[in-house]
């Protein structure tokens, strides 16, 4: 297992559509190694989410992780199909391994349907809602050459990671105490 180089904003493979994998090379030895790399890296790097193209693979695939701290979240998507289950949306903070260290609000839908293959092969399909949903469109939108810049409503909630660190990331509160940009999504 490898921690694989990030593609950065300006990269051409960030732009471009995604190939989907032919189903019967799911179980090939180097796209399961892809699978393993990518799950590494973006544990590396502290992300919840990661899609092949972020690694130079221009590859219908995704993981996320939308809780680092329970494995049993990771998700690895191949070939991924998301539905929009709820047309409301929610707008809260993302950031990205490609765009190191700016973060800005992004609308997104809060609840989306994921249909993939699972690297065994099989189908599966979840239902995600919430900040999960979030990062599974996020990732999604990789596979199809999109950026969260381009999802952004308004610019003017775009900030650097020490500032949004500063004043605009969750901060521990004492118990019982609602946290300074507690998350709204419910």
């Amino acid at each position: 297992m490898s921690i694989l180089k990030v593609a950065r904003l300006g990269h051409p493979v960030l732009r471009e559509k995604a190939r989907a994998i032919d189903p019967a090379q799911v179980e090939h030895p180097e796209v399961q190694r892809l699978i393993e790399d990518m799950v590494d890296t973006m544990s590396e790097y502290a992300g919840v989410g990661l899609a092949a193209p972020q690694v130079h693979a221009s590859l219908r695939l995704f993981v996320l992780q939308p809780d680092p701290n329970d494995e049993e979240t990771l998700i690895v998507a191949i070939n991924p199909q998301v539905t929009v289950l709820d047309e409301k949306t929610a707008e809260d903070w993302e950031g990205c391994l490609s765009i190191p260290d700016l973060h800005g609000k992004v609308p997104r839908n809060r609840k989306v349907r994921l249909e993939a293959l699972a690297p065994s092969g099989n189908p599966f399909s979840i239902d995600l809602e919430g900040y999960a949903a979030r990062v599974c469109q996020h990732e999604r939108d990789h596979l199809d050459g999109i950026v969260f810049l381009e999802r952004m409503a308004d610019f003017s909630t775009l900030c650097f990671g020490e500032e949004f660190r500063r004043y605009w990331a969750p901060r521990e509160a004492p118990e019982g105490e609602k946290k300074d940009g507690e998350k709204k999504e419910g």
